[in-house]
């Protein structure tokens, strides 16, 4: 593959690839950037040599352009045979295309049982998505009605960049280890952004694909979801991190679903804990002059306009900040006579 971009350190990297090209970012292992039809407008996905065949790490999302950005690499690009898919969680820019390369080239498909389940459990029931307690949690937490409304039905996008799920997977558990070509990888697994995503590390060639549980530049998503009100996601999210930190040495590359790889994973958990416990300081803060919903938070710590699906985003993000200083002790709640609740900080803190 003479038309194959070879990057041979990545720890200075300053841009990103072109889309759809392969980038060789190590021996044997392509970098893909795929486009997003969101504002987060790209993700990785990653080949990595398997022997006589290409073993695929996520697969963008299931939208005519990706099928398309597909069809291209294997006609032009890739020079072997694709062996298996490894999902890393169930989110539609990493699951998208599952179901149309399983079905197309007959591959098997290895996630974690949580993250296949929920995928499965949305395509067999999407009417829930629009469902009255998935309503009742946003008017709770102060959201308008008209804004409920554009926040629940834009949960149905999920189906349209999603191509299914084979009926059958290979069921893949933290400390599993795999045989990718003459690689050995552990698995691990990270709450918080899904609740059961993994992660596979290299100890030999010390490679660590962190999908969206680590990423360079940007936070991922922890959000508390309507099936789950009253989780504690942001708490699940910080334990993972220092599983990791102790799991991860300094000098490994880490490949991650968006953004640049880069070294560093441990420093890199400190930032990310560091941003978190400022959002905590934040709502406590936003809270003392009077007690505030969730709704009304937004504004406040998100200084831009949302649409909606960035609404939800940045909504069930302050409800894990939120729902994490309640368990805490560091936030208490008042609800008036709508039901709606609101916060503020506990007296003495």
């Amino acid at each position: 593959m003479s038309d194959r971009l070879i990057f041979s350190d990545f720890s200075d990297a300053k841009t990103s690839p072109p889309l759809g090209v392969p980038i060789e970012v190590m021996p044997g292992i392509l970098w893909i950037r795929l486009a997003l039809p969101f504002q987060l407008n790209h993700v990785n996905i990653y080949l990595i040599d398997d022997g006589d065949g290409w073993a695929v790490f996520d697969t963008g999302p299931g939208d005519a352009t990706t099928q398309a950005v597909w069809t291209k690499l294997l006609a032009d690009h890739i020079d072997r045979p694709l062996t298996r898919l490894i999902v890393t969680h169930y989110h539609p820019d990493h699951i998208g295309m599952a179901g149309w390369l399983a079905e197309r080239f007959h591959l098997p498909v290895y996630m974690s049982e949580t993250e296949y389940l929920l995928s499965r459990n949305i395509h067999l029931d999407p009417g829930a998505l629009d469902a009255p307690h998935y309503r009742e949690f946003y008017l709770h937490h102060g959201l308008d009605a008209e804004a409920t409304q554009r926040v629940v039905t834009q949960g149905h996008a999920y189906l349209r960049l999603v191509t299914g799920l084979p009926p059958t997977f290979e069921r893949v558990m933290t400390q599993d280890r795999l045989r990718i070509g003459r690689r050995d990888f552990v698995v691990l697994t990270g709450a918080g952004h899904s609740p059961e995503q993994i992660v596979m590390y290299c100890e030999a060639d010390e490679i660590f694909f962190s999908a969206d549980q680590v990423l360079n530049k940007i936070s991922p998503n922890v959000s508390v979801t309507a099936t789950d009100p009253n989780g504690d996601p942001l708490r699940y999210y910080l334990s993972s991190l220092d599983a990791l930190a102790t799991a991860i040495p300094a000098s490994a590359l880490a490949l991650p679903g968006h953004g640049l790889p880069f070294r560093n994973v441990p420093g890199r958990i400190e930032e990310l804990k560091t941003h978190h416990a400022a959002r905590c300081d934040q709502i406590r803060e936003a809270c003392r002059a009077a007690p505030l919903s969730v709704a009304e938070l937004v504004p406040t710590l998100f200084h831009r306009a949302l649409d909606p699906q960035q609404i939800s985003f940045a909504f069930s993000e302050i409800l894990a900040h939120v729902n994490y200083l309640l368990r805490q002790g560091l936030l208490e709640t008042v609800v008036d006579d709508s039901k709606r609740v609101r916060y503020f900080p506990t007296p003495g803190t």
